[in-house]
């Protein structure tokens, strides 16, 4: 997920370098919700890990 959102991040730069400014906006507004939704995956899955060591450990 994490590499689309810098692939829409980098087609954002390019668009806005060109002149495509709607189309740099919407790639870039996608880059951001993919960024956010990895963050969020990777918050969960981090509490589930930890939790699961610690009951593993005891």
């Amino acid at each position: 997920m994490l590499k689309w959102a810098l692939i829409f991040f980098i087609i954002s730069i390019v668009a806005g370098l060109l002149g495509f400014t709607g189309v740099a906006a919407g790639a870039a507004g996608i880059a951001k919700v993919l960024f956010i939704l990895f963050l969020v995956l990777c918050v969960i899955f981090l509490a589930l890990g930890i939790a699961a060591a610690k009951k593993l450990g005891s």
